[in-house]
Parts: C-alpha cells; sequence; structure tokens
C-alpha cells in the first residue's frame, strides 16, 4: 500500500467511525466511541489495537458490514450480544441473549469465594444460577484443585456456559446440571440431601419485578427476564436459596451470594431467619455492600469475616 493510498484509507476509516459515533450519540449509546471502534474492529476481524495502529483496506463488504454492526447496536442491542464474547476474571467467554452478560462487579463475589477457600485446596463448590458459567469457571481457573458443580433453570444457557468450558479446558472440572434452584429438572441428577459442599455461590436474579421497565434498553429488551426477575421485591431467590443451602454445606462451609444496590441487610436477615450462621458483608470497588456471605449453621470462622467486612 502507498503513502497516498494509506492516508486514503485512514481518512476513510475516520470518516466511518465519526458518522457512525454520531450515530450512536443520537441513539443514546454510553460510550459511543469506544463502542463504534470496537465494532469496526470486529468488522474487519481485528482488535482495537491494530485496527488504531495499522492500516486497513475499506472496501464495500466492510462498509456494509459496518453498517449493520452499527445499526444492532443504535437499536440498543448489547455490544456483548453482538460480538458474542465478554471478558470477566480474565476469561473471554461466550454470551448470547440466553445468557446475562458477566458483570465487573460480580468478580467482587469471585475474589470473595477464591480467599475463603484458599486454604480448601480440594474444595468441592456449587453455584447456583451459573449462566454463561462466569462464576464456575473463573473459580475453577484458579482453584485447579476445586470440584464445581454448576446449575441453571435454562438449558440454552447451560449448552453456553459447557462451551465456555470446553474451550477454556476447564470442562472435566465442572460439572453442570439442570436445575430450579435446589429441584432438578426433567430428571436430572438432582442435589440430594447428602450432596455436600464446602462453598455455595449464586448471582441469583435480584431486580424487582415492576423495576424492570424502567432499566436501559440493553437489559430490558435483550438479557434474559428469567435472570433478572427476583420477584416483587427482589428477594425471592435469596429466600429460596437460603431455605435448602443448610443441607448442602459441609461443617466449617459458606454460602456467598452476589447483591444488589441496598439488599444486603436484608439479604443477610433472610440467611439469619433460615438458620445460618455468622454473616459478613464484602463491598465491591465502588465501595456498595455486593457479597453477603453466610456460614454453615453453629460454624464460625471470625478471621475470614474480619477479611470480608
Amino acid at each position: 500500500m502507498t503513502a497516498a493510498s494509506e492516508r486514503s484509507s485512514a481518512s476513510q476509516l475516520k470518516d466511518l467511525v465519526e458518522r457512525a459515533i454520531d450515530r450512536l450519540i443520537a441513539a443514546a449509546v454510553d460510550d459511543p466511541r469506544l463502542d463504534a471502534e470496537l465494532l469496526m474492529a470486529f468488522a474487519a476481524g481485528l482488535t482495537r489495537e491494530r485496527l488504531l495502529a495499522d492500516s486497513i483496506v475499506i472496501d464495500d463488504a466492510l462498509r456494509e458490514r459496518y453498517a449493520a454492526l452499527i445499526d444492532l447496536r443504535a437499536a440498543r442491542k448489547p455490544l456483548a450480544y453482538i460480538v458474542g464474547r465478554r471478558e470477566f476474571y480474565s476469561l473471554e467467554l461466550e454470551v448470547s441473549p440466553e445468557v446475562l452478560i458477566p458483570r465487573p462487579e460480580t468478580e467482587t463475589l469471585v475474589a470473595a469465594a477464591l480467599s475463603f477457600i484458599a486454604g480448601r485446596p480440594s474444595a468441592r463448590i456449587l453455584d447456583l444460577c451459573t449462566g454463561s458459567g462466569a462464576i464456575a469457571l473463573a473459580l475453577a481457573a484458579n482453584a485447579p484443585g476445586a470440584k464445581i458443580v454448576a446449575t441453571d433453570v435454562s438449558a440454552d444457557a447451560l449448552a453456553i456456559a459447557a462451551r465456555n468450558a470446553a474451550r477454556l479446558g476447564l470442562a472435566v472440572r465442572v460439572e453442570f446440571r439442570r436445575a430450579d434452584c435446589w429441584t432438578a429438572i426433567d430428571g436430572g441428577d438432582p442435589l440430594g440431601r447428602f450432596d455436600l459442599f464446602d462453598l455455595i455461590v449464586a448471582n441469583p436474579p435480584y431486580i424487582r419485578d415492576n423495576e424492570i421497565a424502567a432499566l436501559a434498553p440493553e437489559i430490558r429488551n435483550f438479557e434474559p427476564h428469567v435472570a433478572l426477575a427476583g420477584g416483587f421485591d427482589g428477594l425471592v431467590f435469596y429466600r429460596r436459596i437460603a431455605a435448602d443451602a443448610g443441607n448442602h454445606l459441609t461443617p466449617g462451609g459458606a454460602l456467598m451470594v452476589e447483591v444488589g444496590q441496598g439488599q444486603a441487610t436484608a439479604v443477610a436477615a433472610i440467611f439469619r431467619a433460615a438458620g445460618l450462621g455468622e454473616i459478613a458483608l464484602r463491598n465491591d470497588l465502588a465501595g456498595i455492600p455486593r457479597v453477603v456471605q453466610a456460614a454453615a449453621s453453629g460454624s464460625r470462622d471470625s478471621s475470614q469475616a474480619q477479611r470480608l467486612c
């Protein structure tokens, strides 16, 4: 490519991206420049860094691909669903509208879980409401001795989680089961009364049903309703989890859940009422109480509680 053609390509690229940014601004998309550049990189089959550093050929096929992608984003389809992937805890995960998009705040739950099992190299872990498998796979990748069971009510979500596990080389250490909280579906392997775990983790649906309509279009129109709706007060799944968690925890084990902003106190009260042991909280990077931990009934680990508070 000659210097003149490189300049021409760079000028065309800049023009395409700037027009896309204007389109995304008009659609009230957050971070329009970042999304416009990422979608151009995706259309061109490059990383964003390569896109900004290298010269690329701007042809009609690329223009059409890019225009179609910008149309989707302007309609407020989430970027992660358009490109089909999302990074979580340094893992690249496949995502689609069948699963919730993993959020950075959920990494707080992973960090708390890894801290808890640090002295338990062969820990057995149960991940409820696994979705894309984000939490289970992050734990498996960072705790190589752990054995993990991950459940979800959605067969489509479990298929995506299983593909993520296989692609990351973690399939032999994470077992996926279809279940609605503690209840097996379609004759699958149930979580029996004597199926015990050192740690139970969950990021359950926790949005109040009457608040879903007010969420951003990316969430209310595209993310799976079943992974969002937490009942009339957003706490229905915490009650269901607490009701039987004690029957699935080993002595000294723990239950850890992600909670929405302002829910930590109510969830802690639910866990106490269910007879679970010592409660501790962990804040996310924004200082919001994001994880509620409860010890197995009758167990106490004050040093761990101090770390989590």
